[in-house]
Order: C-alpha cells, then structure tokens, then sequence
C-alpha cells in the first residue's frame, strides 16, 4: 500500500519548481535542437517526434470536432495517417486537416510554457501520459514499438537522470519541436511542386475551401514560425534574466 509520505513526495516532485537551468543550457540546447533539424542523418531519425505529434494533432482535432477515429499509423520513413470518419467538408474536416502540420510547434509552445516555470519532471511526465494515451489508438507495429522506444526514454530520464540531464533533455526536446515545425512545412510545398503529394493536407483543405493549397501551405509556414518566435522567447527566459541582471 502506497503511504501519504510518499504520495505527497511523488505530488511535490512533479508540481514542484527546480532551480533555474543555466543560460548556457538553454543556448546549447537550442543549438543542439536546431542542428538536428537542419542537418540531414539526424533529422531523418528525430523526426519520428515531429511526426507523432503531427498524427496526434490530427487524432485530438477529430476527437475534438465530433469525428469517429478509427486509429493511427507510424510508418518507418517518418509518415504517419490518421484515420477518422465523418462529414468530408465541414469546419470538423477542416480543423483536423489543419492540425497536423500545426501541432509539433504548438505542443513545443505549451512545453515552452511549462519550462518556463521550471517544471521540468512536469513535462516530461506529461510527456510519457500523452504518449501512453496515444498508444491505444496506434494499429501496426512499428507505431506501437515507436512510441513505447520514445515513452520509455522519457520516463527513465525523468526517473533516474539527474536534474541538468533532466533539463537538457526537456530544454531539447521542446526546441525540436519548435524547430521541427517549420522543415516538414518547407519538404511539403517542395514534394507538392514536384507533384509528389497530391494528396497532401494542404491539398485536402484546397479541395474542401475556397483557398489554394499553397494559401494553405503559407498558413502553416505563418503560424510555426509566429509560434517559433513566441516558444523561443519563453524558453530564452534564463539567457534574456542573465542579460538584463
């Protein structure tokens, strides 16, 4: 039996605040983040976060706006599908295509938020629950050994590494996604001027809209780069405190 001691530790270490982390944490862990963006061996593995939070953007919009989701696939060049059903137009189709390419920087924007509290074992908590709750809606196996790979690094750095592990790992993580938003938005209008993605999300909206597929491109792009600037400043807090003080 669990005692109150040591459920009021375990609610202690998870809302509790650790100590600021150091500016040049922060700045390593940005650079750190942005070179495995733009570099292309190590973007080609750590894209597997962008895209599960891409799938699961899609996943929580359908939830959202009432469709029925059938389930979630991760395949092992970095795509994803979400499969869902409902009306085929709509603000519901709509909503659930546009959150794809807009929830890898938006979860990095809340993660941001986190960290600029300081609750560093918080987040990657949060992290792992996410993933957990994710995990049920996956259908093949790579999916399923992806998250369960990534979920169980989360939970044994928060577990067992100690608090600048913790922090750099965390600080990383969420500059990845901020950074990662803006390349798949950047590889995704360069396939489509191929003609190598007709079907892409930005083609779905045009398809369902008004607007041209590259007005929706253009919003994606706008909007990662707005959230980009506004995440970047709240995980600069350290750097832009040391600066000023």
């Amino acid at each position: 039996m669990v005692s109150i001691d040591a459920l009021t530790g375990l609610r202690d270490t998870l809302l509790g605040a650790q100590p600021d982390p150091p500016p040049l944490l922060v700045l390593l862990t940005a650079l750190g983040a942005l070179v495995g963006v733009v570099t292309r061996r190590p973007w080609r593995i750590a894209r597997n976060a962008v895209t599960i939070a891409h799938e699961g953007g899609h996943a929580l919009a359908a939830l959202l706006t009432g469709r029925r989701l059938h389930g979630i696939r991760l395949h092992s060049d970095t795509s994803g599908l979400t499969l869902s059903a409902g009306r085929p137009t709509g603000p519901g189709m709509v909503i659930t295509l546009l959150a794809g390419y807009l929830a890898p920087p938006l979860v990095g924007l809340v993660g941001a938020g986190i960290l600029g509290g300081n609750r560093i074992t918080l987040l990657l908590w949060i992290a792992v629950a996410l993933l957990l709750a994710m995990l049920v809606l996956i259908r093949n196996v790579f999916g399923v050994l992806s998250l369960l790979v990534t979920g169980g690094l989360v939970l044994a750095i928060s577990w067992y590494a100690p608090p600048q592990v913790q922090a750099a790992f965390a600080y990383t993580g969420v500059w990845f996604l901020l950074f990662g938003g803006v390349r798949p938005v950047v590889e995704l209008q360069q396939l489509r001027a191929r003609g190598r993605m007709p079907a892409s999300d930005a083609d779905q909206l045009a398809g369902i809209t008004p607007f041209s597929a590259f007005f929706w491109v253009t919003v994606f792009a706008l909007v990662n780069l707005v959230v980009l600037g506004v995440g970047g400043v709240l995980l600069a807090g350290p750097i832009l405190t040391d600066l000023t003080g």
